[in-house]
Formats: C-alpha cells, sequence, structure tokens
C-alpha cells in the first residue's frame, strides 16, 4: 500500500500541472487573446505606452481545467489597441480602455 501511495503522490502533481505526456508543461489556453488571426500571450511587460485602438480582439473560450468549470473562460471580445514603438504583427494592449489595456505579445 505505501508504494501505491507514494506513486500517486507522485502522479498528482502531473495532472494538477496539466503536464504532456512527455513530462512538459502543456500549453495553457487562458489569456490566449487573437486579432486579425494572429494568437498573442500576454507578458509580465508593463512598461508600454497605448496608442490608438486598432479594432476588436477575440477572446477564444478556454478551460484549462475541465475538471473544475468554475474557472472556465468564456469568449469573448475586448478593444485592440497599437503599442507605440511596436507593429501589430508583434504586439498590442487589449482591454475595456486605454488605462486598463495590457500588452500581449504574438506566440
Amino acid at each position: 500500500m505505501t508504494t501505491a501511495r507514494l506513486v500517486m503522490t507522485v502522479a498528482m502533481p502531473a495532472v494538477v500541472l496539466g503536464c504532456s505526456p512527455g513530462g512538459e508543461a502543456a500549453a495553457s489556453c487562458a489569456g490566449v487573446v487573437t486579432y486579425e488571426n494572429r494568437d498573442y500571450l500576454p507578458t509580465q511587460d508593463e512598461d508600454f505606452t497605448v496608442g490608438e485602438r486598432l479594432g476588436t480582439a477575440r477572446i477564444a473560450e478556454c478551460d484549462d481545467t475541465p475538471n473544475d468549470p468554475d474557472v472556465a473562460i468564456p469568449e469573448g471580445t475586448t478593444d485592440a489597441y497599437l503599442v507605440e514603438g511596436r507593429v501589430p504583427a508583434e504586439a498590442i494592449a487589449v482591454g475595456d480602455s486605454p488605462a486598463s489595456a495590457r500588452l500581449v505579445e504574438i506566440r
């Protein structure tokens, strides 16, 4: 019984972390934003200046934790803004207003 508990203890973190069969972390869909057929991911960079509104970006439905339905992200839309000094093919800002926009970069 001790061996079975040890195996379950070691295996559980891999399930919780969303590891792929090869032992690598599985890609998360949380935070993915699509604009002009390009997918962007959030960054930690907070040093950017929001420019003019470009249009509407799509937030894809996401459920990284299928066993916990309370954390699913529904499909939606948000405003997309130019980031000064960057081209939209590499980064945009997204949010309900320029003041609340966050930087996302092409993945």
